[in-house]
């Protein structure tokens, strides 16, 4: 016969899977004095089963534990560095926009865009600062029969108290830059509407010039004809003053214009002075006078 001691027993089941912790979110201060909000969630094992068992006894218990240990670890850290270097990662990291500026133009960034989004240096990194939460972590888990595989932030954001003054500063600085483009943009279109008035003026006096040119030489065409008109013969030369004496008429008078005269005026000198029997008819032509007040060319300047 044989007996079973002890008489009474219970299974325990452990689990051998990677298993998950996600921390509470939790406020904490960094070096620069930033109250931030910090979620953490990492990955672990059971690695001894007998001490897990005898230190813990369940899950319950062991994330319990690693609440309290990896909170404690991921504070100080935190209180170890500024803030940019919890949420940067990259270190040689260059703005967006002037790395997007200088490819597209192929020119350097405007003071404004040289300003947007001026990112400051790093020492560490957010990568950094995970693993050595984690360094520090590992010995101190070990003890109860865990293995610690891994710690990431999920979140850091600002604590809601100083979110509201963070996005007034951002509006701000976003506002000023904003203003360094406006400037930046009224004096290119300053710039440009400049040379282009430059442009038209000088245009419009090589216009003028060559218009002054051509007029001048009509001008000066027209006076070498009249010139050999009115000096071929004195009937032409009296027809030359007749025609320019009924042009000076015309400019003056209009219909609406009422003139008096004297007899001694030069502009009623034609009018006084003609004389109908004077002018002979040409071969074939009527012998009959026409009045001057019913030529053409006296009808017109009376309209």
């Amino acid at each position: 016969m044989h007996w079973k001691t002890p008489f009474v027993q219970t299974v325990n089941r452990l689990d051998k899977r990677v298993l998950e912790w996600d921390g509470p979110s939790a406020n904490m201060t960094t070096k620069d004095k930033v109250i931030v909000v910090v979620d953490v969630f990492g990955r672990w094992e059971i690695s001894d089963p007998l001490i897990f068992f005898r230190q813990l006894t369940d899950e319950r218990r062991a994330l319990s534990r690693l609440d309290d240990i990896l909170a404690s670890e991921t504070r100080i850290v935190i209180a170890k560095h500024d803030f940019i270097e919890a949420v940067r990662t990259t270190k040689d990291r260059k703005a967006i926009r002037d790395v997007a500026n200088t490819t597209t133009t192929g020119s350097a960034p405007s003071s404004a865009d040289s300003r947007l989004g001026v990112l400051p240096p790093i020492t560490y990194g957010r990568v950094e600062l995970e693993a050595e939460v984690l360094k520090n972590a590992v010995p101190k888990i070990e003890g109860y029969g865990i293995r610690l595989l891994d710690v990431r932030f999920k979140r850091i954001d600002y604590d809601p108290s100083v979110s509201q003054s963070i996005h007034q500063r951002m509006i701000s600085e976003r506002e000023q830059i904003a203003k360094l483009h406006r400037a930046e943009g009224e004096g290119e279109a300053a710039k440009i509407n400049g040379e282009r008035e430059r442009d038209l003026a000088t245009i419009e006096s090589e216009a003028y010039r060559k218009v002054q040119e051509m007029e001048g030489t009509a001008d000066a065409k027209a006076t070498e004809i009249y010139a050999k008109a009115y000096n071929q013969t004195p009937e032409a030369a009296q027809l030359f003053e007749f025609l320019k004496t009924m042009e000076t008429y015309k400019q003056l008078i209009t219909a609406d214009t009422t003139m008096i005269f004297t007899t001694e005026s030069e502009l009623f000198r034609f009018l006084k002075s003609s004389n109908p029997q004077a002018v002979k008819p040409a071969a074939g032509a009527s012998g009959e006078f026409t009045p001057l007040h019913k030529l053409p060319t006296l009808m017109e300047v009376g309209r």
